[in-house]
């Protein structure tokens, strides 16, 4: 088993029954408490699951970690899956993009286009993609998030509502793995179920590290997807949803696993 395949399990087992103990853990993979403890510590760094004495619970379903934080955080896998969805982004489209540090590095992998007209919620996107003559970028009105430049609220999600575009570019805090999309403010997620309803193709970007992490407000589910975009396979529950659901999951791994 894989480091991150074993990281998948743990989130999952810690998510079903609230708490694992080290010891339990090592049992459970067959290796030893120092490598469990290793594991526990990455995964609360991303905010994953929290860090106990003698274990590993929960991580909080309320707050989502500082801006500055995540925008360095996972920085190389960012980079691979906006590249491929760059690559399936056609020249002259019409998108929305989102609220998130994946989106504002997709944003930079789609410079190389020509002629894209995007609608944003998300400051850092639009200062991103002003910078080119023959891109046309709408931003949406409504109340700016300090924190992280973010635009929410109702006038926000009226104002998505009067496009219907190609393609919905969408960044997520957490994927629950019954396949739920979750985030952690409800204005932040009914501007994104606007923008889900206002597109004929939603192209979802979430690192390895969205997979089983816990937020509170529920956007929606990964049915309504037409294409995941992620850097490792999902654990197998999240995997068979995947499946059923019809969405097309590609993978974007790194040079040396090609």
């Amino acid at each position: 088993m894989t480091i991150n395949a074993r990281h998948e399990n743990i989130v999952e087992l810690v998510n079903e029954r609230g708490f694992m103990t080290i010891e339990a853990l090592a049992d459970h993979f067959d290796v030893t408490p120092q490598t469990i403890r290793r594991d526990i510590n990455t995964l609360d760094e991303s905010g994953r699951l929290r860090r106990y004495h003698g274990g590993a619970g929960l991580a909080t379903s309320t707050v989502n970690m500082a801006y500055s934080e995540r925008s360095i955080r996972n920085l190389e896998e960012k980079q691979r899956i906006a590249e491929t969805i760059a690559a399936r982004v056609p020249d002259n489209s019409s998108l929305f993009i989102n609220i998130g540090t994946t989106t504002e590095t997709i944003a930079k992998a789609l410079l190389a286009h020509k002629g894209l007209t995007v609608i944003t919620n998300n400051l850092h996107v639009a200062s991103i993609l002003c910078s080119k003559d023959d891109f046309t970028v709408i931003i949406a009105g409504g109340m700016v998030r300090n924190r992280d430049g973010g635009i929410i609220g109702e006038a926000t999600e009226e104002f998505i509502r009067q496009f219907k575009v190609d393609i919905a570019i969408i960044g997520i805090s957490g994927i629950d793995s019954d396949g739920d999309l979750l985030d952690f403010d409800y204005q932040e997620v009914r501007v994104a179920q606007a923008i889900i309803e206002h597109s004929r193709q939603i192209f979802l970007a979430a690192d390895h590290t969205k997979f089983g992490r816990n937020a509170m407000i529920r956007l929606g589910h990964i049915s309504q997807a037409t294409h995941l975009f992620t850097d490792s396979q999902p654990s197998k529950r999240l995997s068979a949803c995947i499946a059923e659901s019809g969405v097309n999951l590609i993978i974007a791994e790194a040079p040396d696993q090609e």
